[in-house]
């Protein structure tokens, strides 16, 4: 699928209502079955998480490497202009500096300089019993406000269970929680740590965390875009 020709309007509109939008096949069966592929091939990745033995969760991820894959690669970078729109937007509606450069290549010269350099796209393998704990991808003093998930398995066909989920904390509020439903090629773009939401007094800032509930049965491959890199 082209990125740029997506309605970016519609998208963004969503992601200013809610949060999160959903991209509907954004990539096909074959290009998934490639992609979890390369979960066989360590040399693609620089390190790899036991979720377990961090208290994340149940499951495993391998973060890739410089190179990244180009499939990856291409991605995160068509991916990104689009998303930064949204973002300065989002910058400008808490009183911040619209500061997010248009192509991505030029923020991640920006992560180097906050000392920033290490990859953070990912791929997440779950089997039965595995899950992924409500959580931020936060990885220094820089950090994109957007990320990506696209889910790479077929939910009944490869697996059960394994929803992906979305809580969002708003001021003197209980936490609202959103179950995301996903076909197999479909990225969810949703906030990293915070978003506004508007009020009858402005904006105001809410807190949202990600997290993938207990998978059944089968086996679940997620590929995770994430726009800063990391300390």
């Amino acid at each position: 699928m082209e990125i740029a020709s997506l309605d970016w309007g519609a998208l963004g509109a969503a992601l200013d209502e809610q949060g999160w939008a959903v991209l509907p096949r954004l990539i096909d069966p074959h290009a998934c079955r490639e992609a979890a592929g390369l979960w066989r091939d360590e040399s693609q990745f620089r390190s790899r998480v036991e979720m377990a033995r961090h208290g994340f969760g149940r499951g495993e991820y391998r973060y890739f490497g410089y190179p990244l894959p180009d499939p990856v690669s291409r991605l995160r970078s068509a991916l990104y202009p689009p998303l930064a729109e949204v973002a300065n937007r989002w910058q400008a509606a808490l009183g911040r500096p619209a500061s997010y450069p248009a192509a991505h290549k030029e923020y991640l010269e920006r992560c180097r300089s906050a000392g920033q350099a290490r990859t953070t796209p990912l791929l997440l393998r779950y089997g039965p019993g595995d899950y992924n704990c409500l959580h931020q991808d936060l990885y220094g003093t820089e950090a994109f406000p957007l990320q990506a998930a696209i889910l790479l398995s077929s939910p009944a066909e490869d697996f059960t269970g394994g929803e992906f989920l979305l809580s969002e904390q708003r001021p003197r509020r209980q936490s609202r929680a959103t179950v995301v439903p996903l076909a197999q090629g479909d990225a969810v773009i949703f906030a990293v740590s915070e978003r506004p939401v508007s009020g009858s007094r402005g904006y105001y800032r809410t807190r949202m965390k990600h997290g993938v509930s207990t998978v059944r049965s089968g086996e679940r491959f997620t590929l995770g875009i994430i726009f800063h890199d990391a300390a």
